[in-house]
């Protein structure tokens, strides 16, 4: 079995994500190089356990697994309120700070494990076994931990990094489709941010990557793995470089807080985010149109999206208000201004962003 192995540099210490076919059967072998543990815990949900359950659970066994939660991974299910009752459970299963935790799932399954591992008895260890795509490449990496609040998407959370991650391919074969293809959307960000050569063979092979084709997936993941890696070891808490990683975000967190969590996969919140932004990199002059038409086709090649929110652009203004990259009441979007390169743009006319948005709901869906 072939692994490979991405280091990450982080302010506890550096971390190593594991990428390779069958890796689950080692966990046990990688959670006991981490040291000695007073137990596992797995903390993973309904819909992970029914596929992947029984073989987390053997892999784990010999690593002094001790016991499973089960937790809503719906959007809708990422809140406080599902923190503290896996906190409780915690504490009837006794675990203690030698504890480790180990999250099994996507993003929010991710999410909230971490959240909970940096707040339960102040702090245990966290191994994120990533079942999804975007877990793969983006969320299991980087140490960023959050539950939503009805006035938007991770505003209460931590900057916790793992301990480990082992991704898994074989887990994207269970994926329904229209996740898998949520997971894609997240790799043609990495192309856009900083990478002209994964974006150039993401617009020649995008339809072998939606077949989950082995090869393409063993390009494209640790490719992406190490963008990311590289990105959070120059910037863990997001104070400035880290923020590219934010690309289409501040429309996606909006589109989803207004649909309140229900219509989106985040990776599709995220594709009408990408498009949202280069449209408007290009209505400021900072991205040819021809770059924009570019986006926003490769990002339509993946497959159907939902349909954009029917709230007033004004509304959805108001909602980017309380986004985490808001400054001072000033909006500040990550945009395009090539393939391969964005930047943060502080002071853009509210009316331009309206214009836009208006514009994109109004096409109903349909390309320019």
């Amino acid at each position: 079995m072939k692994i490979t192995r991405i280091p990450v540099r982080s302010t506890a210490g550096r971390y190593t994500v594991a990428f390779g076919h069958g890796l689950i059967r080692r966990a046990a072998a990688e959670i006991q190089a981490l040291g000695e543990n007073s137990g596992v815990y797995l903390l993973t949900s309904p819909r992970v356990a029914k596929h992947w359950r029984n073989a987390i659970e053997r892999g784990l066994r010999s690593a002094n697994l001790r016991a499973t939660i089960l937790f809503d991974d719906r959007e809708t299910a990422k809140n406080m309120g599902t923190v503290d009752r896996i906190c409780r459970e915690l504490i009837r299963a006794r675990a203690d700070r030698r504890a480790v935790l180990v999250a099994a799932g996507g993003g929010v399954v991710g999410d909230v494990s971490g959240f909970v591992a940096a707040s339960y008895l102040r702090g245990v260890r966290l191994v994120h076994i990533p079942t999804t795509l975007v877990a793969q490449v983006d969320s299991a990496i980087g140490g960023k931990t959050g539950v939503n609040l009805p006035e938007g998407k991770n505003l209460v959370g931590a900057f916790y990094p793992p301990r480990l991650v082992l991704a898994d391919r074989a887990t994207l074969a269970t994926l329904p489709q229209r996740e898998f293809r949520s997971g894609l959307y997240e790799v043609i960000k990495y192309g856009v941010i900083g990478d002209r050569r994964l974006f150039a063979f993401l617009e020649d092979r995008i339809e072998r990557l939606a077949r989950r084709d082995a090869t393409a997936l063993d390009f494209v993941i640790p490719r992406c793995i190490r963008a990311k890696a590289d990105v959070v070891g120059r910037d863990e808490r997001e104070a400035g470089p880290r923020e590219i990683l934010n690309f289409g975000h501040t429309f996606a967190h909006a589109f989803e807080t207004a649909t309140a969590y229900r219509l989106y996969l985040h990776g599709e919140a995220v594709a009408w985010g990408m498009i949202a932004a280069a449209r408007l990199a290009e209505n400021v002059g900072m991205l040819a149109p021809g770059l924009a038409r570019r986006i926003e086709t490769l990002v339509r090649r993946v497959g159907p999206l939902p349909p954009m929110p029917s709230d007033a652009p004004a509304k959805l203004i108001r909602i980017m208000g309380a986004d985490k990259k808001t400054r001072g009441g000033e909006l500040r979007f990550v945009l395009p201004e090539s393939i391969g390169r964005v930047r943060t743009v502080p002071g853009i006319a509210v009316s331009v962003v309206q214009r836009v948005l208006a514009r994109q709901f109004a096409e109903g869906g349909r390309p320019k």
